[in-house]
């Protein structure tokens, strides 16, 4: 179990609220005597000001110090100082002011709002408000807006506890119940594990990259390593402070929650698979294409198409012949990827497509009868799997088929039976990308291989991926987890 330590400048700051024994001065925390301590604290730093060397910044600075899990941290503080930071951060967010006006109307050209751990009692801007609180972590925020011709975000303040008034206080004092009992959780009956992992999950989603079979084989792999695996879902962000690690086991996009977890993740120092940087390099195809290409590695005939090039479209055909494969850059399990047998097809999706994206890939139809699918790990090869294409269709995954989507068969082989020069492309294409956790498709084009993909989060469902390997898989995975976390704890990188 954690321990909550609620640190306040002065003990009158706390004067309204019910004492507890968990509320402390920012005097005596900071003369607290460090002993070798096994249980992990929880600190939230409620001082009057965090300006840098002041008392506010030391709490947070020797929280950290202390291995204390700090709130904010001295990152944040540091990030909420610099205005030429934290604006680049918020840039995209002021687009959801647009059509918001305070009760004082067409004249009113600016007003604030207070933000306490994530909540805010203008619904019109409470998402905003979690969004600001999920970059700058901060128990309480004073966002401040502006008007010229649009709304502007114009500053983002910390504010302290004295400063409240009674309707404030009153808040404050109901999200702070909350938030504390979503973070510190019940003693519950088992032994101390030395590590604690959350594993992102969706139970609702219809195509996860891990299976539950799969899910519960980590959580066993987990505990075997001393390990604690905890399944979390998208509403648990503020959690995510108690954690050593993150494992994302939910389909990845660069646009959604996946990515605001792994970037929380990597800036509180946890050990993340797969990190912001894989996310953002794997889930956008004209990235990796470039990536892979600027390498020297051998990918499919690609062209890349603009929505306003009309000489482009015009010209691929001649390029790359017909049929030919047309896809979205974010696409996930083949959705956003059309073939396209002639001119009127080709008119017909790109317009379809481009409603999504403004560029496309459109690469040479190579059919096979099945993918190569190499699992890499910190650079070394963990799995190969031959994806077959769906019954019937020219890709693994028909989303168009009856019901729900048809997905072809598979065949596990140990890492030493697949073609060595299939295994040697995938790990040339991953070193590229990073040292996380990587799934690399390729196709064999003759007597070539050539890259289709590099998948960040690759699917480890049980019954295929596990097909050879059984339980050593999953070990596999926390072991590389465990290496990191006690790298992180050595003060080693990872």
């Amino acid at each position: 179990m954690a321990r909550l330590v609620i640190v306040v400048e002065k003990a009158s700051d706390w004067g309204v609220y019910y004492p507890s024994a968990d509320v402390v001065t920012a005097a005596d925390y900071l003369r607290e005597t460090v002993g070798v301590d096994d249980e992990r604290t929880h600190v939230i730093n409620l001082c009057r000001s965090y300006k840098y060397l002041g008392t506010g910044y030391y709490v947070s600075l020797l929280a950290e110090a202390r291995g204390h899990k700090v709130m904010p941290s001295v990152r944040t503080v540091n990030d909420l100082r610099r205005r030429s930071l934290y604006g680049l951060e918020i840039e995209d967010l002021n687009t959801k002011l647009t059509r918001f006006l305070p009760a004082g109307g067409r004249d009113t050209t600016d007003f604030g709002i207070l933000v306490y751990f994530g909540q805010t009692s203008q619904p019109a801007l409470q998402d905003l408000a979690r969004q600001v609180f999920e970059m700058f972590p901060c128990p309480l925020l004073r966002i401040e807006f502006e008007r010229d011709r649009v709304w502007q975000t114009s500053a983002i303040k910390p504010v302290g506890l004295h400063t409240l008034d009674d309707a404030q206080e009153d808040a404050f004092a109901e999200e702070l119940d909350r938030f504390s009992k979503k973070l510190w959780r019940k003693p519950k009956a088992r032994k101390q594990f030395r590590y604690d992992i959350a594993m992102l999950v969706d139970p609702h989603e219809a195509m996860p990259p891990s299976n539950k079979r799969a899910q519960k084989a980590f959580i066993a792999a987990g505990k075997e390593l001393g390990i604690e695996v905890d399944p979390i879902g998208k509403n648990d962000y503020q959690r995510l402070a108690e954690y050593d690690g993150l494992f994302i086991r939910e389909t990845t996009a660069s646009d959604n929650h996946t990515y605001r977890f792994a970037h929380r993740a990597e800036k509180e120092g946890m050990v993340v698979i797969d990190d912001p940087t894989s996310i953002l390099r794997c889930t956008n195809k004209i990235f990796l294409n470039d990536l892979m290409v600027s390498r020297k590695l051998a990918v499919p005939r690609t062209e890349i198409l603009y929505r306003d090039d009309a000489r482009g479209l015009r010209d691929v055909a001649g390029k790359l012949g017909y049929p030919l494969v047309l896809k979205i850059p974010d696409g996930s399990f083949s959705r956003g990827v059309v073939k396209v047998e002639d001119e009127t097809a080709l008119a017909r999706a790109t317009t379809e497509l481009f409603q999504h994206s403004a560029l496309l890939l459109a690469q040479e139809f190579v059919y096979t009868e099945f993918d190569w699918r190499i699992g890499v790990l910190n650079g070394e090869p963990l799995y190969a799997c031959k994806y077959f294409m769906s019954r019937g269709h020219w890709q693994i995954y028909n989303h168009g088929a009856k019901g729900a989507s048809r997905t072809g068969e598979s065949e596990t082989l140990p890492i030493g039976n697949a073609p060595s020069d299939v295994v040697k492309l995938a790990l040339k294409a991953t070193q590229a990308v990073g040292n996380g956790f990587y799934g690399v498709d390729i196709k064999r084009v003759g007597d070539k291989p050539v890259v289709i993909e590099v998948n960040d989060n690759p699917s480890i469902d049980a019954g295929v991926e596990d097909e050879c390997l059984g339980d050593e898989l999953y070990l596999s995975v926390m072991r590389e987890f465990l290496r990191r976390m006690e790298r992180k704890r050595q003060g080693v990188g990872a």
